[in-house]
């Protein structure tokens, strides 16, 4: 697919559906409609019902209602069309197949119209990031911070950034090209630069400073469940997953590997993991399951200890931790500082469950985060880096080299809105779209 071929794909799931829709955009978007519908074009930003024609016998396809979306005031910046069909999958399948047939029309990418709206300077790369997450959103936290991206929240402080930084490169640009102009002065100039990139670097390092809050809401706070083998980690999991997603047996070291589930606790995404019983083996595999424990324990946002009567005391760890008492159907009052539970009977789970979501919400904290990748935290400490040196050193540095840092603060900040080199990390990034988004 180039960039110069027109694109379809349908813009609606699979299966059977009140309604279908395919979009078309393109150059030949409304060419191809007129083919279809074998008539002029309808009147533009409306929907207008049409038969819709098999290009080379004319058998109507379906009755459907149409738009013409005349560029470049479209969610790609392009000419496009909308196709409304009933949504059968036999009728969306035909339509596809007509369209396939139409000189310049090709099926689009996973994320093809998407990329589109980036390029035509529709989106800025935030704002698509922002789009990614909504898709992947599973809890209202989640959506509402993709949501504030989407709107553009980084992509318009970012901006405001980059201008300021640019009113003060241009300023340093004319001192080093013309310092021997009577009217420049360069030292007057180098001053307030100073100052505005000082105000500029303390905005960063301000959204830089939130506790990564943003890229842990979206990869959810990870709750580890560790203990000795037959501690009841894989029982617990199950009740609070309320399926069968570990296996349960009595035989010690059962669990060899991490089981991950994930749900959603006051709207916030917790991700719950299931870990080996520790404990020394001569097995190598259930060895190499220790050891995997402990590095997600070392990993987890909480750890739950969960401690049969009798067994052993949790290792020591520098992530906060829960001790949890289990089986306390059966084994009566908790230690004191232990939490009693009983999977089997459900004995203390809404009291677990409450401290899990109180510890998450400590975590993820009640502020809105800017930062929501590990790209744009990379890009924006960059950025402040040479700010630093700008404001620490920018009297005493040559004019050059105070010109340069700004230039590459500039070019950061071009990172983060995707100005400039991304074309890797796009391919990345639109690979995980929907086909039609």
């Amino acid at each position: 697919m180039l960039s110069s071929d027109t694109i379809f794909a349908p813009a609606t799931g699979y299966g059977r559906t009140a309604v279908a829709v395919v979009r078309i955009s393109g150059p030949q978007a409304g060419p191809a409609l007129s083919a279809l519908i074998r008539a002029p074009l309808p009147h533009a930003r409306r929907l207008s019902l049409r038969s819709l024609r098999e290009p080379g016998s004319g058998e109507i396809l379906d009755r459907a209602l149409v738009a013409w979306l005349p560029g470049p005031g479209t969610a790609t910046g392009e000419d496009m069309v909308e196709l409304h069909l009933h949504g059968g999958p036999a009728v969306r399948a035909a339509v596809l197949r007509s369209l396939g047939q139409l000189s310049g029309l090709a099926p689009a990418e996973p994320g093809a119209f998407t990329r589109r709206a980036f390029l035509n300077g529709r989106m800025d790369l935030t704002a698509v990031e922002g789009l990614a997450d909504l898709i992947e959103a599973e809890t209202e936290a989640q959506r509402r911070q993709a949501v504030r991206q989407l709107d553009g929240a980084l992509g318009r402080a970012v901006e405001g950034w980059r201008d300021t930084l640019l009113d003060v490169l241009a300023g340093t640009e004319a001192a080093l090209d013309f310092s021997d102009e009577g009217d420049v002065d360069d030292e007057a100039l180098t001053a307030s630069g100073r100052i505005a990139a000082a105000h500029v670097r303390d905005q960063i390092r301000g959204a830089l400073a939130d506790g990564r809050r943003g890229e842990r809401l979206r990869d959810g706070f990870t709750v580890v469940l560790a203990g000795a083998p037959n501690a009841g980690k894989s029982t617990l999991l199950n009740a609070l997953a309320r399926r069968d997603a570990a296996i349960v047996s009595e035989i010690p070291g059962t669990t060899r590997d991490a089981i991950e589930v994930r749900c959603d606790l006051g709207g916030l995404p917790v991700l719950l993991v299931d870990t080996a019983g520790l404990r020394d083996s001569a097995d190598a595999v259930e060895a190499e399951g220790v050891a995997r424990s402990r590095r997600r324990m070392d990993q987890a946002d909480l750890v739950l200890w969960l401690r049969e009567p009798g067994g052993p005391s949790h290792p020591p760890l520098s992530v906060p931790l829960l001790n949890v008492a289990t089986k306390a159907d059966m084994a009566g009052l908790a230690p004191a500082g232990e939490l009693a539970i009983s999977a089997a009977s459900g004995l203390g789970l809404d009291r677990l469950l409450a401290e899990i979501e109180r510890h998450a919400a400590m975590s993820l904290g009640a502020g809105e985060a800017l930062i929501t990748r590990e790209r744009q935290r990379l890009a924006l400490e960059r950025c402040a880096g040479h700010l630093d040196r700008v404001v620490a050193q920018g009297g005493r540095l040559p004019v050059e080299l105070v010109a340069e840092d700004l230039r590459l603060a500039v070019r950061s900040l071009g990172e983060v809105s995707g100005r400039v080199g991304v074309e890797d990390m796009l391919d990345r990034l639109f690979s995980s779209f929907c086909i039609g988004k």
